[in-house]
């Protein structure tokens, strides 16, 4: 027996070592097969390696795209009898419905047509409505006159006053007997407790999680969050942008950890985009289709914008709006001003920025000087120099944090919505973005983006430069791990 016991013990190690050898080799397999992004491949890979066990139990939470997968066998493409039909016919042009005096526009139209799937929309009417101080009474309006449907998603609803507001708009509708579907991200949900959804209810309104967390292998879901913002009334005026349900976004209260941010109210044939971004999600979460009168009616001209909604994802949407801003950066002839909370870009998108400015395209960035995500902040102050040697402007806005996201070309196209510059909003969640064709309404944003600038330091390559050693060191620590932040 004592000699069993011995031969027993002698091969534990065996028995260990060649266990964590093939789980590395079937996790390296896996990234090497199904990672679209050869730098993430090879941290994932290096990671593996390097802390054996711990470094594919890391890749099975968080590195695999369990819900791209759980989407392809449910829908197979589209959901059966989803209501995101593709709009464009093929024998029509985007750049065929602008103006003239956008001709120069026409090459980044045509490019967004073949991304997008969709053709863009005439007649449309955007208003810009600055943090929650005039988002929220915008939006609580729109809910107290709607009559048929109600859609709202969200990746934030807190359980604050400000969550409160939308409650008791939410339940008043459905009280009325407006159709009112509520669709939150199950994380986002937790950023207060208890979450909201049991709120929502309690006072009988219908209302789902988007991904929902509950089981620890589920975790990798964590990095395939909704973060699309869209609220739409009778299915005829809209509300997209950045800005999430919190009591932060109400300046004018002056809460403890205020955020600026800016938000839209949207009018005409683009709504429908919106809609059919929500009945997506919706139907993809519940099952439930969405559709007829009550979410899609006919709409009419509203103003003078053209404009297109983009859906971005891990799924069949994967890249589009990474796509969307290479395209802007490689048609771009004279300007490019970038308004975003959170700058990690990879590479292509790096060349695509210094190639501009290269180019004589003025390139403006604007980041927050004081990010409520500090490891994001030092990893891209550490790439900061690849930008700002090849003559792009890079901008630090004062406190408080600003999360507003804009991206304006040539005085004529604008960019909005949920989707910021780095890889967990390009490649990791499902984002909203409408791009809108107007020279007034460029015109407009530059405005608020002027007003930005007059409070902002201008950050110079020698000041990145200058940085002490502990520092540069500390954010070059960061930058190592951008593929995971």
């Amino acid at each position: 027996m004592q000699g069993l016991l011995t031969a027993l013990a002698d091969i534990r190690p065996v028995v260990a070592g060649a266990v964590t050898l093939a789980v590395a080799v079937i996790a390296s397999a896996h990234v090497v097969l199904y990672k679209r992004d050869s730098r993430a491949a090879v941290a994932w890979v290096g990671l593996i390696w390097l802390v054996p066990l711990l470094g594919a139990l890391l890749y099975m939470l968080f590195g695999i795209n369990r819900l791209r997968r759980r989407a392809a066998s449910k829908r197979g493409g589209r959901w059966p009898g989803s209501t995101m039909e593709m709009e464009r016919p093929a024998t029509v042009r985007s750049e065929q419905l602008l103006p003239k005096s956008l001709h120069r526009l026409h090459p980044l139209a045509e490019l967004v047509d073949r991304v997008a799937g969709r053709q863009v929309t005439a007649g449309n009417a955007v208003t810009p409505l600055e943090n929650g101080d005039a988002a929220y009474p915008a939006m609580l309006t729109a809910i107290e006159g709607a009559r048929r449907s109600v859609a709202l998603a969200t990746y934030i609803f807190d359980h604050d006053d400000a969550g409160e507001l939308f409650v008791n708009a939410l339940d008043r509708a459905a009280r009325r007997g407006v159709a009112v579907r509520v669709l939150i991200d199950d994380v986002g949900a937790r950023y207060s407790w208890p979450p909201i959804v049991r709120r929502l209810r309690g006072r009988g309104v219908t209302v789902a999680r988007f991904g929902r967390t509950v089981l620890p292998w589920r975790l990798a879901y964590m990095n395939l969050r909704n973060h699309r913002k869209v609220l739409v009334v009778d299915g005829q005026t809209g509300f997209t942008g950045g800005m999430n349900i919190r009591h932060g976004h109400l300046l004018e209260r002056h809460p403890q950890r205020p955020v600026q941010d800016l938000h839209f109210r949207l009018e005409g044939p683009v709504v429908r985009h919106l809609t059919q971004a929500f009945a997506d999600d919706w139907q993809f979460t519940t099952g439930e289709v969405l559709g007829g009168d009550t979410w899609l009616p006919s709409l009419d001209p509203r103003g003078p914008v053209f404009a297109r909604g983009i859906t971005d994802g891990p799924d069949e949407d994967f890249d589009k709006a990474r796509l969307v801003l290479l395209g802007a950066l490689a048609c771009a002839h004279t300007s490019v001003r970038i308004v975003t909370p959170y700058f990690l870009p990879d590479s292509g998108l790096i060349t695509a920025l210094t190639v501009a400015a290269m180019r004589g395209v003025s390139v403006q960035i604007l980041l927050p000087a004081v990010n409520n995500q500090v490891l994001v902040h030092w990893a891209a102050t550490a790439q900061l120099w690849q930008i700002l040697k090849r003559g792009c402007r890079v901008y630090y806005s004062p406190a408080p944090f600003d999360h507003t996201k804009v991206m304006i070309v040539d005085g004529g196209w604008s960019l909005i919505g949920s989707s910021n510059w780095d890889a967990r909003s390009l490649r990791l969640n499902f984002e909203f973005d409408v791009e809108c064709y107007d020279e007034q309404m460029a015109e407009r944003l530059s405005g608020l983006v002027e007003r930005k600038l007059a409070a902002a330091t201008e950050i110079t390559a020698a000041e990145v430069d200058n940085r002490s050693l502990p520092v540069r060191l500390r954010d070059g620590i960061a930058r190592l791990a951008a593929p995971y932040l």
